[in-house]
């Protein structure tokens, strides 16, 4: 499974907002939205009625995917396959489709998602239909907020804007890329660590938001490495099975060192206390700049391991204190 994110320095996104665990070992895809589609001819269905909002889950199964055919756990309709349709900010999102009775077809918009937020289609072609195996565990489409709404990262560009924290509106500079594989260096390092949506209090991240061990996220006026709050509750590592043998992660610098939203929550920028000839597309960065100056920090404290996150931090997040 490759898995599309942003990191190393900076947010390695998934729009994984939708996943939860729950008994059994199923993974559940958590939808806010059902959309009806009724039968026209042959494999041509038609949009018919939105159902929602109302949560509700779909389970996978212990595999952690969807399978053509494969009935979803809690439902008696199988899975179709998938379909991507438009995002209304920009970039797009893969859903999945599930056959009812033989008279209708369902899309499942996932928890966090109204209709408004996307362009759906008119009409669905079963035959058209992507039915390879969909992860319900890391899904290309992690959001950043942009001016007016917010795009998937995998979407953004080179002199795109996103919105700092202060709501300024700062360009993308570079986005790098980086392939990482889960056969070399030690478990622990390359493990990303997923935040569950609201551990970082005030209902921040407002989904849940995957990010590199060392990125720093700013809590209560600390940039905290994700790895220094790892609690073993809400905020998690991810197992490298879950990552299959490699993944790709994405950063976004900007002019300068900048705290922007991810999934809600406020997340630094690339900060060159790494270099940059790390990333798969580092030659693209030379050619359009060369050699640049070093970049300024922000003034911010930094905590890179749980023993330097201040206790404040850690009761209010009911963190684990280490020894």
């Amino acid at each position: 499974m490759l898995t599309e994110c942003e990191g190393l320095g900076s947010v390695f996104l998934s729009y994984s907002n939708f996943l939860s665990k729950e008994s059994l070992a199923v993974e559940t895809y958590d939808y806010d939205y059902l959309i009806n589609y009724n039968p026209v001819s042959g494999t041509s269905y038609s949009q018919s009625y939105s159902s929602g909002p109302q949560p509700r889950s779909l389970g996978a199964g212990p595999d952690s995917t969807f399978q053509l055919g494969e009935l979803t756990f809690n439902s008696n309709y199988p899975f179709l396959g998938s379909i991507t349709i438009p995002l209304s900010a920009g970039g797009t999102i893969e859903l999945p489709v599930t056959g009812g009775d033989g008279t209708e077809i369902h899309l499942y918009l996932p928890a966090g998602l109204t209709p408004a937020d996307v362009t759906l289609p008119a009409f669905i072609d079963t035959s058209t239909l992507n039915t390879a195996n969909l992860p319900v565990c890391f899904l290309a489409g992690s959001l950043v907020s942009i001016p007016g709404g917010a795009r998937a990262v995998e979407d953004l560009q080179i002199g795109d804007e996103v919105l700092a924290l202060d709501g300024r509106k700062v360009s993308i500079k570079w986005i790098g890329r980086q392939t990482v594989s889960t056969r070399f260096g030690p478990a622990e390092r390359l493990m990303p660590v997923r935040f569950a949506a609201g551990s970082l209090g005030d209902g921040l991240p407002q989904s849940d938001l995957t990010v590199t061990a060392d990125h720093g996220m700013l809590v209560d006026g600390v940039i905290c490495h994700a790895g220094a709050l790892v609690d073993g509750t809400t905020i998690t590592r991810v197992p490298l099975e879950e990552m299959g043998e490699r993944y790709t992660v994405y950063h976004i610098e900007t002019e300068a060192h900048e705290i922007i939203l991810a999934n809600g929550a406020p997340a630094e920028t690339f900060i060159d206390n790494v270099s940059r000839r790390t990333f798969d597309n580092y030659a693209e960065f030379e050619a359009l700049y060369g050699d640049v100056p070093e970049m300024e920090e922000l003034p911010y404290p930094r905590a890179m391991s749980a023993r330097q996150v201040p206790v404040r931090i850690l009761d209010a997040l009911d963190t684990p204190r280490c020894a």
